[in-house]
């Protein structure tokens, strides 16, 4: 009821001022003038269904300005004007268009034949109308569009804002769910390694070489957990690991008792290796890792051969192991492989991670260098 009496309102005053208008003129009350003057009235008082029916309000508005400009009132369409922006606002733009065009085609017709212009004050007269238009209308695009860039940016910001929060309080919660799962069983499994190796020479026994591996195992894992919970508290993108610590992750694995090759080529394993990108350095250990700790739980293997292979554009990772997979036994992938797939997806790379046809496990990863890390 608010919207409906402002509505009528602004036809009101629309109505009343072409009225006031219309009578400065100085027209008479004959036939003519008040079938212009019933016009002026009748094209304000309709923009009191503007929201209800935008395109008749357009229509009827600008066939009262036509009519009354060929009945003798030289009166600006102001109430086309206002049908205007509400057909444009309710989104029926080329309506819109196509009526003022038509309107602007007529409205010098509808002046010669009131014999009120000549042809050249006419078309004059239509250009000054047109001009007035575009100016307005280029005012309003212009206003329109500053305020839905204004809207767009602060929204964008809102929403990095609430995603960047989001990751944040996501990340302190895996963090604590990873210090209060992990933390205590990781320390107790450290603990327990080294009191036994610590017994076993005292007594001068010699470490079984499994004892030696899960005692380091522990430690790597202490550490890793350890350099994680940080990088998740701080935020902190410098990993903890890369290249140049694969080495040790294949002799862990040859202390086990696997017979674990590495196999390097196009790079020297220094610091984060040659041009290549952080999260590439990080990705290739944590694949590495995953695929060796696979091979020595699941897999029974006696052999794994690491290859690193630095090429043009790409990086490519290869484990082989002659484990018991195949491809008819071939398993769901679990959380591990799962990871290295989110790891290399993130980074626009591919991999493969399947049983060979003759026997035995294969992960093969492609990674690109030439993107900035």
């Amino acid at each position: 009821m608010r919207a409906a009496a402002i509505d009528w309102a602004i036809a009101g005053c629309v109505a009343a001022a072409l009225l006031v208008t219309g009578l400065s003129e100085g027209n008479s009350a004959a036939g003519a003038d008040l079938l212009g003057y019933a016009l002026l009235a009748a094209g304000g008082l309709a923009l009191a269904a503007r929201r209800r029916a935008p395109v008749p309000v357009l229509a009827v508005t600008g066939l009262c300005a036509v009519g009354y400009q060929a009945a003798g009132f030289d009166v600006p369409a102001v109430a086309f004007l206002f049908a205007v922006y509400a057909a444009v606002r309710a989104g029926h733009r080329i309506v819109t268009v196509a009526a003022s065009v038509l309107l602007l085609a007529l409205l010098p017709v509808a002046a010669m034949a009131s014999g009120l212009h000549d042809t050249g004050e006419a078309f004059a007269q239509a250009r000054g109308v047109l001009e007035l238009a575009w100016l307005i209308a280029a005012g309003a695009a212009g206003e329109a569009l500053r305020q839905a860039e204004r809207r767009a940016e602060e929204a964008e910001r809102t929403r990095e804002e609430t995603a960047r929060r989001r990751a944040d309080e996501e990340r302190l919660r895996i963090a604590r769910e990873l210090h209060d799962s992990l933390t205590h069983q990781i320390s107790i499994i450290k603990v327990q390694s080294e009191v036994a190796v610590h017994v076993a020479r005292r007594r001068g026994e010699r470490v079984p070489d499994a004892l030696l591996a899960i005692q380091e195992a522990g430690r790597e894992a202490s550490r890793e957990l350890r350099a994680t919970l940080e990088a998740l508290r701080d935020d902190d993108t410098a990993p903890p690991r890369g290249l140049e610590h694969v080495p040790e992750l294949v002799e862990r694995a040859r202390a086990t008792g696997l017979d674990a090759t590495l196999a390097i080529e196009g790079l020297t394993i220094d610091g984060h290796g040659q041009d290549v990108p952080i999260a590439v350095d990080r990705t290739v250990y944590r694949i590495v890792q995953e695929s060796l700790t696979n091979i020595l739980r699941h897999s029974d293997a006696a052999t794994a051969t690491v290859r690193i292979d630095r090429r043009p554009k790409t990086l490519l990772i290869r484990v082989d192991d002659d484990g018991r997979a195949v491809s008819e036994t071939a398993a769901a992938p679990g959380v591990g492989l799962l990871g290295m797939r989110e790891r290399v997806a993130a980074l626009g790379g591919r991999l493969r991670a399947e049983p060979r046809g003759e026997g035995g496990f294969t992960v093969q990863a492609e990674l690109p260098v030439d993107r900035t890390s």
